[in-house]
């Protein structure tokens, strides 16, 4: 359920200002006057003032509530911490921005360079470039023509560079045959550069004595040299990363190009070296309750356990999550590396932690048989999976097993289980997770069927397999364990009336809403009318789906159209989820906003010394836009690494027939998924038969005009694969056959 670009509509016209306060008749106030009254207050309202301002009692609390969710959805008002909202202030139409990263589909994201507005600055989704001009880079500023798309987003096109391109270059180096031609330096050239980045339409000359030693297919890290004239920049190469053909080069490739951090400051390795065990004075001990960890079989790392006994006719639900707190101390030098990473990123030959792994595989590792601190959440459920109470809890617990999912799930389906856990654990926690669902399944929340790929390397990195990943249900099983905690979490703090980074997920925008309309009534799948979208309309149609033949393009389709989830001080609810307060909780060893989480349940002020920090509390907006933005960069980063690991698979199977469908169409070609392997590349509409080809935006169609050939989204096509290219990892292809031209109408005969 990760989008981009949230486009959400504009805020109501400026009306003459009322009066300098509302009546206090006891009546809701409509949209408007609500806005007038936040925009003329002085600093930020809540409801509490808002209710005595309009003289709003117990009655009006949800309608309040939705009508507050609602503007700051639509962009009028803006979360401004907890339970707060203030009047959105507009930018400029046109501005000076710098631009500061890509977003999931490598389109840039950039912020203003001068931000006098109150709380952080607003994100601006950059239009790509005009065909022929390059992509912009990060630290590149432009003038750019700004336009209000939600609360705190804008999207921005370019008017005027003002800078080049500044900073690194990450690409393939080749080397240039004997007798070199002049660079546009005048020096002798020795190779040129292939970038990463398939954006980037040029390769840069790599003058004599600039290229480190580097030989032809390595992997190299280069900066800009000064040039003057025209034709190819020249750079200089100032790291080798390893050959193209080592498949561990290539998640080098990615911490490189997106300045993913990879080495720990050294003060912040000496503060987890001195980590020891947790004192047991002051936690509860849960050391004789059988909690369990259940993860992939090659995960190292165990920050989560659960448990679950009978209780009347619902049950008793524990999970507990690694004190991660305790060690990463506020403000310490382990706590600055944290929030500079953000999160960890995973990679098919290693992962770039957040953590060093003095904590994240030792001391914040629940190992089965060793006692470990931890934070934990008891939950009472209903037989329905409602949740009827919770408390949160510091103990210490020691992991009775360490299970995997593949053997929690045979000792579901009937098999022996190896590890000496109690009688009919498994049993009662398979139970406990059907009445989970069945609350899931009653609220309708969003369950996209889209494969995830896995990446196999034997001991020497080669790849051995790209496979999709099984799900059982023992996946399903934690995650539904986590999302009840995670739920619990957001609850709590809010009784508590502490702040709270949620996890926050809008609606889906109504351009992209209308769009995925569109596409899916080409589909033969209805919506309800614009403005009236909710999740469980989506499950309606991914449950019809699952019965035809085409049920990925349809989860693909509707995964498009997401808005980004984020992490914000501001609740808006979690729409795919179907949740209006959710919050992570479950991941502190792996994820900066858990470990906040972690931190206002522990309390807030310097007593304990790892509660949060009054000063952190006011600074939420800015931190959940910081991990908001390395969690971007790292699915992007990972989803990069796939794509290239993909295509160095094939890239010795060029001329083979592949089978996949349609997945995307455009009037420049139609996109292709493989079938097997779930990678994606182009057919150009240059390889296709000779005709004149038409694309119809609506239909999502690409039509021969003479032939009348039709190429349709979710179409079954096969392919030849004719390159792929690892550096990028794009794919090129052609189609095998062209698809049969539809039958002829009879005059006046309606289509289907």
């Amino acid at each position: 359920m990760e989008g981009r670009k949230p486009s959400d509509p504009q805020p109501p016209p400026e009306t003459p200002p009322g009066p300098a306060s509302p009546p206090r008749d006891g009546g809701l106030p409509d949209r408007e006057t609500l806005r007038r009254f936040v925009t003329e207050a002085t600093g930020r309202v809540g409801k509490r003032e808002i209710a005595r301002a309009f003289g709003l009692g117990p009655a009006h609390k949800a309608a309040l509530r939705d009508m507050l969710r609602e503007l700051a959805m639509d962009g009028t008002l803006v979360p401004a911490g907890a339970r707060r909202f203030r009047a959105s202030a507009a930018m400029p139409e046109a501005t000076v921005v710098q631009v500061t990263g890509t977003d999931p589909d490598g389109d840039p994201i950039a912020r203003p360079v001068l931000w006098e507005g109150d709380g952080p600055a607003p994100v601006i989704f950059m239009h790509p470039e005009q065909k022929g001009r390059p992509a912009l880079a990060p630290g590149e500023r432009v003038v750019a023509r700004l336009k209000r798309v939600g609360p705190g987003r804008y999207e921005g096109r370019t008017l005027r560079r003002l800078t080049d391109a500044p900073g690194r270059i990450v690409g393939l180096f080749r080397a240039t045959p004997a007798d070199p031609a002049a660079t546009p330096r005048g020096a002798r050239e020795a190779g040129r550069i292939v970038p990463a980045d398939r954006r980037a339409k040029a390769e840069w000359v790599v003058p004599a004595g600039e290229t480190l030693g580097a030989e032809t297919d390595e992997i190299v890290v280069a900066e800009p040299l000064p040039m003057a004239g025209h034709g190819l920049k020249p750079a200089r190469i100032v790291e080798r990363l390893g050959p193209m053909g080592d498949a561990r080069s290539v998640s080098l490739l990615a911490i490189h190009t997106h300045g993913i951090p990879d080495q720990f400051a050294a003060d912040a390795l000496a503060e987890a070296a001195r980590a020891r065990g947790v004192p047991v004075d002051g936690r509860e001990d849960l050391r004789a309750v059988p909690l369990i960890t259940i993860d992939g079989a090659d995960a190292r790392d165990f920050d989560d356990a659960v448990y679950a006994e009978p209780d009347g006719t619902g049950f008793r639900l524990i999970v507990a999550i690694a004190d991660v707190a305790h060690y990463v101390r506020p403000g310490s030098a382990l706590d600055r590396e944290a929030r500079r990473r953000g999160n960890s990123v995973y990679f098919p030959d290693r992962v770039v932690p957040m953590l060093p792994e003095a904590l994240s595989n030792g001391w914040c590792s629940l190992r089965p048989g060793e006692d470990r601190g931890c934070l934990f959440a008891e939950i009472h459920i209903d037989a329905d999976g409602r949740k009827l109470r919770h408390r949160f809890g510091r103990g210490i617990m020691r992991s009775a097993a360490r299970l995997t999912y593949d053997a929690v799930q045979a000792i579901a389906d009937g098999g022996a289980q190896d590890s000496p856990l109690p009688e009919g654990l498994v049993a009662t926690l398979f139970a406990a997770w059907r009445a989970l669902s069945t609350a899931r399944a009653q609220r309708g929340t969003l369950e996209l069927d889209v494969p995830e790929r896995v990446v196999r390397l034997d001991e020497t990195g080669r790849i051995t397999a790209i496979e999709p990943r099984i799900r059982h249900d023992s996946h399903r099983l934690i995650e539904e364990f986590m999302v009840l905690a995670n739920v619990a979490a957001a609850e709590e703090l809010e009784r508590r009336r502490l702040p709270c980074l949620y996890r926050i997920h809008a609606a889906p925008s109504p351009e992209r809403a209308a769009s995925m309309r569109d596409t899916l009534e080409a589909m033969g799948f209805a919506l309800p009318p614009a403005g009236t979208l909710h999740a469980r309309d989506l499950a309606g149609v991914l449950a019809r789906a699952a019965e035809g033949d085409a049920p990925t393009l349809v989860s693909e389709t509707i995964l498009r159209a997401q808005s980004q989830a984020e992490y914000s001080p501001g609740n808006i609810g979690h729409f795919g989820l179907a949740l209006p307060s959710y919050a992570h909780f479950t991941s502190p060893i792996r994820r900066y906003a858990d470990l906040m989480v972690h931190r206002a349940l522990i309390g807030l002020g310097t007593t304990p010394p790892d509660a949060m920090l009054a000063a952190d509390a006011a600074k939420l907006e800015e931190i959940g836009q910081q991990v908001s933005t390395a969690e971007r960069r790292a699915i992007l980063a990972e989803r990069e690494t796939t794509e290239r690991y993909v295509a160095a698979w094939l890239a010795d199977r060029v001329g083979a027939e592949l089978t996949g469908h349609v997945s995307g169409v455009t009037r420049f070609g139609v996109f292709v998924t493989l079938t097997r392997t779930g990678a994606g590349g182009l057919v150009p509409v240059s390889t296709l038969p000779d005709d004149v080809w038409t694309h119809d935006d609506k239909t999502h169609t690409l039509r021969g005009r003479d032939s009348g050939l039709v190429l349709r989204l979710g179409q079954p096509v096969t392919v030849r694969l004719a390159e792929a290219t690892p550096v990028t990892g794009g794919l090129l292809f052609t189609l095998t056959d062209p698809p049969p031209a539809p039958a002829r109408r009879a005059r006046g005969q309606r289509p289907r």
